[in-house]
């Protein structure tokens, strides 16, 4: 926000939301302004930041097409970047994940983890040297590996090169095995994972972990949360 109040975007975060966030990303900036040479905290919002990873996250907008009421998209690139590389984006992740297994009154580590991997098909102008072919699907792209809990909560991303030679078989599916293709499913109602856009791999797990944030806020602040709490903002 540059000055001004701004009519809020259906992906902002209440003040509920970043009240569950907001101690972390103070923490993380303290400590980085605390090790800077000069000291200087900037003048960025940063929940106005994160409020532009979501957005980009559920519109698929290119970095440059980011709203001019929302800060400068090469701050909100600077903070993305930063944050992957400090794995901010994990902690916080995590930190909800652990809050909503205990509102669900559930042990802090799960007894059951379920996996899953897809193929993930990649735009044009995406390094061929971060991608590859899945020879079943005849897809050009990246293969996004998951694991979760059994109640949906994202617990570890790998995005990797597609291996033409990955084909393993004879496994035997698992009964919750469901689990982790309704996660696939409500992590593409944000449109930006719905194809690859991003030229490194680790900047795709990253957007993951925004999504899974975005819908954990949801989820601890509404009373009965469910997956067509997500829809909505999908229209």
């Amino acid at each position: 926000m540059r000055g001004m109040e701004r009519e809020p975007y259906p992906s902002d975060l209440s003040d509920e939301q970043w009240m569950l966030i907001e101690p972390m990303i103070t923490a993380w900036k303290q400590d980085r302004v605390a090790r800077s040479a000069t000291g200087d905290p900037g003048a960025c919002d940063l929940r106005e930041v994160v409020n532009a990873i979501f957005y980009q996250n559920r519109t698929g907008c290119q970095w440059r097409y980011l709203p001019h009421d929302l800060p400068a998209w090469s701050a909100v690139f600077y903070y993305f970047t930063l944050w992957r590389q400090d794995g901010l984006d994990q902690r916080i992740q995590e930190l909800l994940r652990r809050r909503v297994r205990e509102k669900a009154r559930r042990l802090e580590d799960p007894s059951l983890v379920v996996l899953d991997t897809q193929s993930v098909r990649a735009a044009a102008g995406v390094p061929k040297t971060t991608t590859g072919l899945d020879a079943n699907k005849k897809v050009s792209g990246r293969k996004r590996g998951l694991a979760v809990d059994v109640l949906g909560l994202v617990i570890g991303v790998e995005v990797v090169r597609r291996n033409p030679d990955d084909q393993g078989k004879g496994f035997v599916p698992q009964p919750k095995r469901w689990i982790v293709e309704q996660v696939n499913g409500t992590l593409m109602l944000h449109r930006r994972l719905a194809r690859e856009y991003d030229h490194r791999p680790d900047t795709s797990t990253s957007r993951v972990y925004w999504a899974s944030i975005a819908n954990m806020t949801r989820r601890l602040t509404t009373p009965s949360p469910a997956w067509r709490d997500t829809l909505e903002l999908a229209a």
